[in-house]
């Protein structure tokens, strides 16, 4: 309260400077290019292009961590739903132990995943050329006849017919072995 002036004052106050302030030709003209052109200079726009990049690559590391917890919550579903199935398919009462269920599940896949890798080996053993030595030597025969003759592989017609021959004597063997 009176500490201030209650109006206040329209009129502009201009102060002059005593001392003359001068600024050499370099400095105007630079300042004047700056201004007449809307184009950013080279390092700047370097400055923005890669504050730009970063601010895109954390956007994008945040939807990608977005997705991933969205496509966890989108499989535990599935997995409750397909385990409340098996449940009731099975007779039993769906409960909200899913533990319970997956060690039943896990039990049932794990002997299922045994039975597949002893077929798996006995079909590798089954597929070994050791039993079948003439179609390992017939076959190792074509493969020579054809580095010797690169230019003419039909010369290489008796060595096809003997791999033929023996590969249908071992297929009539294995077919005799399975009945």
């Amino acid at each position: 309260m009176g500490a201030g002036q209650s109006k206040a004052d329209t009129e502009e106050k201009v102060f002059y400077n005593e001392t003359p302030i001068q600024f050499s030709q370099d400095v105007v003209n630079h300042l004047s290019d700056r201004s007449m052109s809307p184009d950013t200079s080279p390092e700047r726009q370097s400055t923005l292009d890669a504050h730009v990049r970063a601010r895109i690559q954390a956007e994008l590391q945040h939807l990608r961590a977005e997705e991933e917890s969205v496509q966890k919550e989108i499989e535990l579903a599935l997995e409750r739903e397909n385990i409340d199935r098996e449940m009731s398919s099975a007779g039993g009462e769906p409960s909200d132990e899913v533990a319970e269920g997956d060690v039943k599940n896990s039990m049932t896949l794990m002997g299922d995943l045994e039975e597949i890798r002893t077929k798996v080996d006995r079909f590798q053993a089954r597929k070994q050329l050791s039993d079948y030595p003439a179609v390992k030597e017939s076959g190792e025969a074509v493969v020579l006849c054809y580095r010797q003759n690169p230019t003419a592989p039909l010369d290489c017609w008796r060595e096809v017919r003997e791999f033929n021959a023996s590969v249908a004597q071992a297929e009539s063997q294995h077919l005799a072995s399975l009945r």
